[in-house]
């Protein structure tokens, strides 16, 4: 059974090639944030994965039957929901992302609704839908017509969204005791940061990934790190535990290491642990402790030209951490440790950290600038 005690120095992270339909290896309210992208039922690159969970779904889409096939795709994801409600812990969030599909069967163009599909699959669970986020997808399609072209009465809206659900299981996660409220604060984000992850419109560009085999190429897709970068700050604590049931190449457990979290993820696609493997020692110590310095550095940068602006108010708190102002009492306490090293043990991988001392937090805006050509040398979804 896997289960986390938090350690603010040390966290752990492991991969379990296998079905996400059922996790025995957690145990019941073990989890507190789930980061997730599913195959998304009804884009054709995923036929065949689905119709390996139940053939009853290449037998509808044999028969042109799109909806019958929609809903028992649908059916196995389902399974997987029920997992991730019986897993996360009271107060516990998880995070969905999600896109739409378009496809003509059998002549007939329609759209089939993932997210709403997602959406009543866990209100099913008793979980709360909170406010949603919509990822504007970059894109640089040369054409983006569908239907009629520029001829009324047959042209389609080109779908550049996707969707970020976002549940939670139960009432609000209660910290009571002194030591608790503490690592909370410990955790926020800065003021400025909070306007913009909170906002539920991103505009994140997808990222390329580092793949020889051409079946894994074409059953992957782009997932920037900001993504479960953002939500792993957003709603969970340093110390706490990230399950994806949709591991992917594993871009969810570098964004683990680099907050300071503990991972779990699922994948059913044995082909894909040489990836994961290979993304975790390829990327270096240096990228993780690039985002703390960046962070800092925007922040440096917001504190110095709000001081500027004769029409904004006083800054009136102090980050004794950081040495830094800081908006709201809240930032107060806020801690970054840095990653230290991060080590393949056969069974788990195990990332080590060390606090940010003054001096580092304070010279962090030149070393962002020295780091900020490093590229993460994969990402993932699914």
């Amino acid at each position: 059974m896997y289960i986390y005690h938090m350690d603010s120095q040390t966290t752990t992270h492991n991969v379990i090639i296998g079905a996400a339909q059922n996790m025995e290896q957690l145990k019941n309210n073990s989890v507190e944030l789930v980061v997730t992208s599913p195959p998304y039922p009804m884009i054709k690159m995923w036929d065949e994965i689905m119709a390996g969970q139940n053939p009853h779904v290449q037998s509808a889409l044999d028969k042109n039957d799109g909806a019958h096939a929609f809903e028992l795709m649908h059916r196995e994801l389902d399974k997987v929901w029920a997992e991730v409600e019986r897993v996360l812990t009271p107060g516990g969030f998880a995070c969905i992302n999600i896109g739409d599909a378009t496809r003509t069967i059998n002549g007939e163009f329609a759209l089939y609704p993932n997210h709403s599909r997602i959406i009543s699959a866990f209100r099913k669970l008793n979980l709360s839908n909170l406010p949603n986020i919509i990822w504007r997808k970059q894109t640089n399609a040369p054409n983006k017509f569908m239907g009629s072209g520029m001829l009324p009465s047959g042209a389609y809206v080109t779908l550049e969204h996707e969707w970020i659900l976002i549940f939670r299981k139960g009432g609000k996660r209660q910290f009571e005791t002194k030591t608790e409220k503490l690592e909370r604060m410990k955790s926020s984000f800065f003021w400025e940061e909070r306007n913009v992850w909170f906002s539920d419109l991103w505009d994140l560009k997808g990222t390329k990934q580092k793949m020889d085999n051409s079946e894994t190429r074409k059953r992957s897709a782009a997932f920037p790190f900001e993504l479960p970068y953002r939500l792993i700050n957003m709603y969970s604590l340093q110390g706490d535990t990230v399950l994806d049931p949709f591991l992917g190449t594993g871009t969810t457990t570098l964004a683990a290491i680099a907050t300071q979290r503990n991972s779990i993820g699922y994948e059913i696609d044995l082909m894909f642990l040489d990836i994961i493997k290979d993304n975790i020692k390829s990327t270096p110590i240096a990228f993780y402790n690039s985002i703390i310095h960046e962070r800092l550095n925007r922040h440096v940068n917001f504190v110095t030209e709000r001081n500027a602006n004769p029409k904004k108010g006083e800054i009136k708190h102090y980050n004794k951490n950081l040495k830094m102002q800081v908006m709201t009492k809240q930032e107060s306490e806020i801690d970054f440790s840095v990653v230290d090293s991060v080590e393949d043990r056969d069974s788990e991988i195990t990332a080590t950290y060390k606090l940010m001392n003054a001096e580092e937090s304070l010279s962090a805006r030149t070393v962002s600038k020295n780091l900020s050509l490093i590229i993460l040398p994969g990402s993932d979804r699914l």
